[in-house]
């Protein structure tokens, strides 16, 4: 071997290992700082690319599980309204039963005819409080809910687009004198007569009511059966973002030790190479 003053090969190849070492060193530090081994597009083009794909779709998701919350809140809120509506009627039927008896008095009928009214009028009560942001599904005029239930990608000729896949729930119109709510807003058991035609009347809303509480319900369930499965899906793409992109810490932990004492060996093995061209001066004496 040569021993030259000019070209330390020794030192050269000690730098470029050490620098290699550094490196590697400054990337795990990266993964450790920030939790992942594909931050940018420069570490993996295709899983940072998929990751990014991926997280667009996280965003989709949760609009739609703000859509369907909202949507979840409102039928809510209607099928209570119902169901108190439904209650009513029963205690209803059961006045106009008991004014119907030809044994009773007038004042005891009149009575009755009271508590009967009372529970006609609590009736557009609670249709009117049955209200959320605005919507109202139980007043006839109360609007339709709508709400995202997925998002389905669409190929057309030019692009990539997202669509959206909702669902609705309609009015019930449970007002009074409605085509569910049968019964008049002046609607009474003042008499014998006026108490046997109101039997009929609320038997016949009593079948209305049937029908809008099994839609009301229906409703509410698929909305908890797709706002669980939003949910779901949305773990089980976060999971596979972080399979792609996420750091392991106990493996990147691991290699930071050992890099440090590469590191440490690296600057030696140079400090020792650079010392080399001084021996070439013992020739000379």
């Amino acid at each position: 071997m040569a021993f030259s003053v000019n070209t330390n090969v020794g030192a050269m190849a000690a730098l470029q290992s050490l620098n290699e070492t550094n490196k590697g060193l400054s990337q795990v530090q990266s993964r450790i700082n920030t939790g992942l081994k594909v931050a940018s597009t420069k570490d993996d083009s295709a899983s940072y690319t998929i990751a990014q794909g991926l997280r667009g779709d996280m965003g989709g998701l949760a609009a739609v599980s703000s859509s369907l919350s909202r949507a979840k809140s409102v039928t809510d809120v209607a099928v209570a309204g119902a169901e108190q509506i439904s209650d009513v009627v029963n205690q209803m039927k059961a006045k106009a039963y008991q004014s119907a008896d030809a044994g009773i008095d007038a004042s005891t009928r009149n009575a009755l005819n009271s508590d009967f009214v009372a529970l006609r009028d609590q009736i557009t009560t609670i249709v009117n409080s049955s209200d959320f942001n605005g919507t109202n599904l139980l007043k006839a005029s109360g609007g339709t809910v709508t709400a995202l239930q997925s998002l389905q990608d669409a190929d057309t000729s030019s692009a990539t687009t997202w669509n959206p896949d909702s669902l609705s729930v309609a009015n019930q119109g449970l007002d009074l004198g409605g085509s569910v709510v049968t019964i008049s807003a002046s609607g009474d058991i003042s008499s014998q007569a006026n108490a046997q035609a109101m039997i009929d009347t609320i038997t016949t809303t009593q079948a209305n009511l049937k029908t809008s509480l099994s839609t009301l319900g229906a409703a509410s369930r698929k909305i908890d059966a797709q706002s669980t499965f939003t949910s779901k899906l949305s773990d089980v793409i976060e999971g596979g973002i972080g399979n792609l992109v996420d750091a392991d810490l106990a493996k990147e932990s691991a290699k930071l030790q050992a890099l440090q004492v590469k590191q440490q060996l690296g600057v030696q093995a140079l400090s020792i190479a650079n010392q080399a061209p001084s021996t070439i001066t013992s020739l000379f004496r």
